[in-house]
């Protein structure tokens, strides 16, 4: 398949994707507020048991979502960091400029403002990491409503952009986000990542030595005390890239092409489910005005848009960077406003970060939801009503549309 048309193929996928992401969240509202309410609840805590005799894993089954599915999510968001790492839009430093300096202040921003509003109490300061994130999902989805409003290279930007964000995800849940570790673990966990090491370098090039030791180093992370979905990653970069020859595979695009329906259809769609029911009764503009869920919420809608515009803007001042063709700054101005979509992302950060404070839960899905709601329809109607059409390949502008540099 030529490279554009792949691209083309997989943001159609990923806007598919953001539209059951939708439903999944609006169902699980509608299932929080009604008589099914306690049902909900009750369903994803039942515990599901995984194992024999002294060699189980007793979970309750939300935490097998967000350990056991998200961690499937995790490879797939590893597996995009390295084809792009390697051989795509952050291949070298001309075309990572631009996605890694957005990034970059599209999630600095967003940490501050949230930090600003939860000054002085260590606990909610835990979720300071929560409005970073961008849904990668959500924001394609949306941009591919917009047709010819959106041109092609616009989402190229968004994509890399949101895959840097992801990489920055990873890094903060393993910096920030470990509990306390278990060294025998920990070193068990190691030995799988030089086993997988090792295949890589030998030129194994099936998809089961690969799986097997990839499910038992999700083991070992997990007792470990480092989140669990860290070994999706690890499992990704050591699956190799294929090398053009007569023994050519591409192992990692394989699987890659391969996870993204069920990520897409199923994995992201069921954690959206089991993590965005909140429940809305009796709730009051006190309850809105939180620091935890204002944080959030401002950090999405205000930080995301400040970070990332400031942050390209300083760039292109100080010529570190070009902007795609065809793009106007109002269609930067857009897709920044659409970083702020930070559900999946920011919903499993909340969790990570208050774990151990459940009183928090309802104020990081509140603020996530508000935040996310007002940035990706503010993000729509800057593109769907201000936005010029994309020039059709091949015609002849008036001036230069990009911004100035």
């Amino acid at each position: 398949m030529p490279p554009l048309n792949a691209i083309r193929a997989f943001l159609r996928l990923e806007a598919a994707g953001g539209i059951i992401l939708i439903l999944a969240a609006i169902l699980a509202l509608a299932v929080a507020n009604s008589p099914l309410a306690a049902a909900y609840t009750k369903f994803f805590e039942t515990h599901l048991i995984i194992g024999f005799g002294p060699y189980t894993l007793d979970k309750a089954l939300i935490h097998w979502v967000n350990d056991g599915l998200m961690a499937v999510f995790f490879l797939l968001v590893g597996l995009e960091i390295k084809r792009e790492v390697m051989r795509g839009e952050l291949s070298t430093p001309a075309k990572a400029a631009l996605p890694v300096i957005a990034a970059i202040g599209g999630m600095a921003a967003p940490a501050l403002v949230y930090v600003l509003f939860n000054l002085g109490d260590a606990v909610t300061l835990r979720g300071w990491a929560i409005p970073a994130a961008t849904d990668i999902a959500f924001a394609l989805g949306i941009l591919m409503l917009l047709g010819s409003r959106a041109p092609l290279s616009l989402k190229i930007f968004l994509t890399a952009l949101a895959i840097i964000d992801d990489l920055g995800a990873i890094v903060i849940i393993a910096l920030f986000y470990t509990d306390d570790l278990s060294m025998v673990a920990l070193t068990l966990g190691l030995v799988c990542v030089a086993a997988l090491i090792l295949m890589n370098v030998a030129g194994v090039r099936k998809t089961a030595p690969y799986v097997i030791v990839g499910i038992i180093l999700w083991v070992c992370v997990l007792k470990s005390g480092v989140h669990a979905t860290l070994a999706g990653v690890a499992l990704a970069l050591a699956i190799p890239l294929g090398e053009r020859g007569k023994d050519y595979r591409d192992l990692a695009g394989d699987m890659e092409h391969g996870l993204h329906p069920w990520v897409a259809y199923a994995i992201l769609p069921v954690f959206a489910f089991a993590n965005a029911g909140v429940s809305l009764q009796g709730l009051t503009l006190a309850d809105l005005m939180a620091p935890v869920p204002l944080g959030i919420a401002l950090g999405l809608f205000v930080g995301k848009q400040a970070g990332v515009m400031g942050a390209i803007w300083l760039g292109m001042k100080a010529r570190l960077c070009r902007p795609p063709e065809d793009v106007t700054w109002v269609h930067i101005y857009g897709v920044a406003l659409l970083t702020g979509i930070g559900f999946t992302m920011s919903l499993f950060i909340g969790t990570l970060g208050f774990e151990h404070y459940p009183q928090y839960a309802d104020d990081v899905r509140l603020g996530v939801l508000g935040g996310s709601v007002l940035s990706g329809l503010a993000g729509y109607l800057v593109l769907r009503l201000v936005a010029r059409p994309a020039l059709a390949v091949g015609a002849t502008p008036a001036a230069d549309p990009r911004p100035a540099e």
